[in-house]
């Protein structure tokens, strides 16, 4: 059985090993989403102290890991493009699976949760970007019906921005 939820202190040697192997998978692809740099330990940790950090677990077994923010995004507020709402929204960042887990349904599976939990707290737009050459999340992005709606800016570069409406 796999269960979502939050993050602890004790999960994240577990967490670093899944954005390790994230890390490395990017570079032997040429893919420009994270670097050496980013994300780090310390990102981690203050995901789990802001209460950001969430986890699938299967079998006491951290398989996914993603930061799940209700805080807004900075970056957003300088959309180059238009967004769906101008409504409370959450996002995610820094989405990995372990290696066993993919190409099974893992980051989908984990994007739908963070769905229901929106709902839940009755925030209804659900926001999130990724670089151009992340051809796996832009696919999870248009299987979920997520639109694009322009592009964002980080010190590490430009993403594609995407909205859902969760309504």
């Amino acid at each position: 059985m796999i269960t979502f939820k939050q993050a602890t202190q004790k999960d994240i040697p577990d967490i670093w090993q899944i954005i390790l192997q994230a890390k490395n998978q990017m570079y032997r692809e040429g893919k420009h989403q994270w670097s050496e740099n980013y994300p780090q330990i310390a990102n981690i940790e203050s995901d789990i102290n802001n209460k950001y950090a969430y986890i699938l677990n299967k079998d006491d077994e951290v398989i996914a890991y993603g930061a799940v923010v209700f805080d807004g995004e900075k970056a957003y507020n300088d959309l180059v493009g238009q967004w769906l709402t101008d409504e409370d929204y959450v996002v995610v960042h820094r989405l990995a699976v372990s290696d066993k887990m993919k190409r099974q349904g893992i980051a989908t599976m984990f994007l739908k949760e963070v769905m229901k939990l929106s709902k839940e707290k009755h925030v209804f737009s659900f926001k999130i970007d990724t670089n151009y050459d992340n051809f796996y999340m832009l696919k999870i992005f248009k299987n979920l019906d997520f639109v694009y709606c322009g592009k964002v800016y980080y010190e590490s570069g430009e993403r594609m921005a995407y909205e859902k409406i969760l309504r």
